[in-house]
Order: structure tokens, then C-alpha cells, then sequence
């Protein structure tokens, strides 16, 4: 079941992959941005985070901890993720998609932003994933949780390239993430 903003976030108690210790919700920032994204090696989401991570300054200083979750192996994120200055979380068997409410899609690669994204990063990594662990038709999920483990905004992507950009982030953070940003409320009946 898909989570709404004033729910409480399920507790994560998890490892990074470089091995530190994340909580989610974390009494010591204001807010935790909670990123669940798809394989390891996907390029849109590594195209993603790679705009995530060169604004990482602007977002801390906002209050946001980053904490990314992938349906991926440890293993397979270290090829990928070790570099990022994100808190990358490895959930290969799914254990808090599950919590957390969020899907697959045969949709998933169903817009032309996917392969812009995807291409973009391909390009510019000069790199394709291999091995595609859990499939390709994971969807994007984005929640601002704050230090009580209230969620206060959320949303559910509709397709691969479906997820908060960092400006979407800081307004909600800026703003206390009053209610529902358009576009966050969950859509019913995916696949």
C-alpha cells in the first residue's frame, strides 16, 4: 500500500554500502529525503543522482540527509554508487519497497525522459550496466520524512524517470513541506 504525507515513516535501521550506519527517521537532521530507485546500474537513476550529488552542499545546507535505496546487491552498488556523497542503502530482496509501498511497472520505460536520462548518463559515463538485479521495471518513489518520522511529503513515480529534482526537494524543504506538493499524491492502480 502506497503511504501519504502525514503517515509515519516505517523505521529503516540499515548499513550503507561503504558500511556506516543510517536510520530513518534520524532525530539528528530536519529532514531525511528517502530515494528508492531501481537497479544498480540504471542510468537514468545514475543520471539522477549524479544532479543530486553535485548539489549535495545546497541540500545539506537546507537540513536534507540523503539516504538512497537501490534493489540492488551491495556488490553491484559499489561499482556504481561508492562515489556518490549519499547515504546508499542496498535492499536486494526488496524489504522496504515493501514497506514503503512502492512498485514495478511494465511502465516504468514507457516515456521519452527515460531514454534521455538513460542516454545521457551512458553517454557521459561512458558505460552500460550489465546485470539489471530485481529487472528493469522498478518505479521511483521520493519521501521527505521529517525528524519524528512523519512523512511530510511523498511520491510515487509513474515511470523510470519519475522522481523529485533537486529544486522540487529544496522548495519542499524551504517550505516545511506543507501538505502535498502537486504532482506527490500516490497514483492508485499501478501495476
Amino acid at each position: 500500500m502506497p503511504l501519504s504525507p502525514g503517515a509515519r515513516a516505517p523505521v529503516l535501521r540499515a548499513d550503507t554500502i561503504l558500511g556506516q550506519p543510517v536510520c530513518v527517521p534520524d532525530a539528528g537532521v530536519r529532514w531525511v529525503h528517502l530515494q528508492f530507485r531501481r537497479f544498480a546500474g540504471c542510468p537514468v537513476c545514475n543520471f539522477h543522482l549524479l544532479t543530486m550529488a553535485r548539489r549535495q552542499q545546497e541540500i545539506a545546507a537546507a537540513g536534507v540527509r540523503q539516504v538512497v535505496l537501490f534493489h540492488a546487491s551491495r556488490e553491484e552498488m559499489l561499482k556504481y554508487q561508492a562515489q556518490l556523497p549519499l547515504h546508499c542503502v542496498a535492499d536486494p530482496h526488496k524489504r522496504w519497497y515493501r514497506a514503503y509501498g512502492v512498485e514495478t511497472s511494465w511502465r516504468a520505460l514507457l516515456h521519452p525522459g527515460v531514454l534521455v536520462s538513460g542516454g545521457r548518463w551512458v553517454l557521459g559515463a561512458r558505460r552500460f550496466y550489465r546485470k539489471a538485479e530485481n529487472g528493469i521495471l522498478g518505479l521511483p518513489a521520493d519521501f521527505l520524512i521529517d525528524a519524528h518520522g512523519r512523512i511530510a511529503a511523498c511520491h510515487y513515480g509513474t515511470h523510470a524517470d519519475d522522481q523529485w529534482e533537486v529544486d522540487e526537494l529544496l522548495r519542499l524543504a524551504r517550505a516545511g513541506a506543507p501538505g502535498v506538493a502537486p504532482g506527490t499524491v500516490p497514483q492508485p492502480g499501478r501495476g
